[in-house]
């Protein structure tokens, strides 16, 4: 299947070369461009599936390319930034930005989210690779590639976690249909939570849930013990009791 060619509009080169490697990496045909210039220099010889743009491009704006390619055609554009103005996320969009992702971001969540967006306009995705079964876990109709560290649902779409939400999804997995109190959590996340409380854990938990669960509110996978903790049932056959 042909790599889809993804347009990179930067300034920052360090930005395009990190961007460069995690596209590749996640087999995409990047197209690195330092700004305007570079993209009108570029489009005529490249047929790009989609387009990422940060939005304070230097001397210039990523919200007037974005227009631009918007005026000319189709292409899915996503807007990068590290802005965390609700204003700027919403002019992007009314553009025609077809999603918005904050800097810094998770490089899984970014690629997610290209993937998603390319599916949304029926452009080609790039494939995910495959790996041998000792590295992929099954439960339900779900897969953890462990080595990619990935989730994918039966039809081998990406399911986009955070770092967190990952390591405690790969955590339960290394202790399936064992009570695990709230405190081995803690300390398993420890580094990711010093600027939280305790209720983290349980945050992290329903977002978790939402995301692996057919109905969140009755997991048949990630289960509350009260007064226990938490368990990963892998097999939903067996008791919730």
């Amino acid at each position: 299947m042909t790599r889809p060619k993804i347009g990179i509009v930067d300034d920052e080169a360090s930005m395009r070369d990190a961007l460069v490697a995690l596209l590749s990496e996640n087999h995409f045909d990047p197209v690195p461009m330092a700004g305007i210039a570079d993209y009108q220099d570029n489009i005529d010889q490249t047929a790009l599936d989609l387009v990422l743009i940060d939005l304070q491009l230097k001397g210039e704006s990523g919200l007037t390319l974005a227009m631009d390619i918007r005026r000319a055609g189709d292409v899915p554009i996503v807007m990068l930034t590290g802005r965390g103005d609700e204003t700027d996320k919403i002019v992007g969009l009314e553009v025609g930005a077809d999603d918005y992702v904050l800097k810094p971001f998770n490089p899984r969540e970014l690629v997610a989210r290209i993937r998603a967006v390319l599916r949304r306009t029926g452009k080609p995705v790039a494939a995910l690779s495959t790996t041998p079964d000792q590295d992929r876990i099954t439960f339900g109709r779900l897969v953890v590639d462990q080595k990619q560290r990935i989730l994918m649902d039966d039809q081998d779409d990406e399911i986009s976690l955070t770092n967190a939400e990952y390591r405690l999804l790969d955590y339960f997995l290394s202790r399936p249909n064992e009570v695990i109190p709230r405190v081995d959590l803690l300390a398993e996340l420890g580094s990711d939570l010093t600027k939280y409380v305790d209720r983290t854990v349980d945050v992290l938990i329903l977002r978790l849930r939402r995301k692996i669960e057919k109905n969140p509110s009755k997991p048949e996978h990630l289960q509350t013990r009260r007064g226990q903790g938490y368990i990963f049932v892998t097999d939903t056959q067996r008791s919730t009791n």
